[in-house]
């Protein structure tokens, strides 16, 4: 599957360091860092998911 999503600024800059000082491209990090995220399956991680999916709801169904 392939994601395609903007950083804020200061979040492409941080994600560039990171991966600068690892030796790794940016589109590395980030896909080892979301994997990573969607590994973990705990009570924290859904809660949130559920959080902004209900904030969100309106946006994603006029989105549809």
């Amino acid at each position: 599957m392939k994601v395609v999503f903007d950083l804020p600024p200061a979040q492409a800059d941080r994600l560039q360091r990171e991966a600068t000082r690892l030796g790794v491209a940016p589109s590395e990090l980030a896909r080892a860092a979301l994997a990573d995220l969607l590994a973990v399956h705990d009570e924290d991680f859904e809660a949130a998911a559920r959080r902004v999916l209900a904030r969100n709801r309106e946006l994603y169904h006029r989105l549809a």
